[in-house]
């Protein structure tokens, strides 16, 4: 088939992000030896979506330069499908630093992505042709928050989406120190959430994007305002899910040693999309997130942990 007409079962749109681990359990400030990794939220999904055997469409701008070489040389290794993630001359690639916590804690992270090429990504990168027609739309409140183009772009793929029929999936994935204002973070984000079927947020996201106390009241929000069905991720307790079929509780996947919490909620949105992508009802989607999840914080990197299907136990 003419690869411009294949047609991706998930497209996500973001920005793809150098890793540089610490290699040492020292303060970011003091640490000489680093590690390089791959980053970013929507990547982690893409990569995690494309190991369990799904065609993944990435939309994302990387800079003409090493980082940016490296990160398309790691996504074609995964075998994304890369047509629309664009080359900028004049923006460079972003980076982040991770520290190293030996005791399971989050790791300290500082992020240099102002101004990076993926920042300036606009309603112009909007994919037509073979990318409308996937079957679902992966976004992040991460995209938004980049630049006001990011925004816009965003809201319109996500309204495309839903307008088209395709399913959307949402996971807030906060990141305050992005946003002038937590006001305008709360506004977006939510704006975003009621363009999606599927919201994902974390206990904690809900209840400040919510103002609501608990699960079952952060669900009941966004139900209210079009999701068809809410997961809530509550750590390792597991996940709270409502929908038509019914509420409850999906428990947690007891971890003998966490090693790293970075990326463990996009491992939970990758073990949810796949399973409703293959029919499954939301409980079991939610509890397929939360092994994905607790497989990731075994292992230091955002995407090493990320499984194949044999890993995962599935046929």
């Amino acid at each position: 088939m003419d690869e411009t007409l294949q047609i991706p079962d998930v497209v996500t749109v973001g920005e793809a992000m150098a890793l540089l681990m610490a290699r040492q359990p020292l303060p970011l400030a003091e640490v000489s030896e680093f590690e390089r990794a791959t980053a970013g939220a929507e990547l982690n999904v893409a990569v995690g979506l494309s190991r369990l055997g799904y065609k993944v469409g990435y939309v994302s701008a990387l800079g003409k330069d090493s980082l940016g070489r490296n990160l398309l040389d790691f996504m074609q290794a995964e075998g994304l499908d890369l047509r629309h993630v664009r080359l900028d001359q004049q923006h460079p690639t972003g980076f982040m630093l991770k520290s190293m916590a030996l005791d399971g804690s989050d790791p300290e992270v500082e992020y240099f992505r102002r101004g990076s090429a993926a920042s300036h990504l606009s309603r112009a990168d909007i994919p037509s042709g073979a990318y409308q027609q996937a079957r679902l739309l992966h976004l992040t409140g991460i995209s938004p928050a980049l630049s006001d183009s990011c925004r816009d772009m965003a809201l319109t793929m996500a309204a495309q989406a839903r307008g088209a029929g395709r399913m959307v999936t949402f996971d807030p994935n906060l990141r305050p120190r992005l946003w002038p204002t937590q006001e305008a973070m709360i506004e977006t984000v939510n704006a975003l959430a009621s363009l999606a079927d599927v919201v994902m947020p974390g206990l904690g996201e809900g209840k400040l994007l919510t103002g609501c106390g608990d699960a079952a009241g952060i669900a009941d929000f966004y139900l209210a305002r079009g999701a068809r069905q809410v997961v809530v991720k509550l750590g390792p307790q597991g996940a709270y899910y409502a929908g038509p079929e019914g509420r409850g509780i999906a428990p947690g996947v007891p971890v003998r040693k966490v090693v790293d919490t970075v990326g463990a909620g996009d491992g939970f949105a990758v073990g949810v999309i796949s399973a409703l992508l293959e029919g499954l009802p939301l409980a079991l989607a939610a509890a397929r997130g939360n092994a994905v999840g607790a497989r990731v914080v075994q292992f230091r990197g955002d995407c090493e942990g990320l499984p194949t299907r044999s890993e995962l136990g599935l046929q």
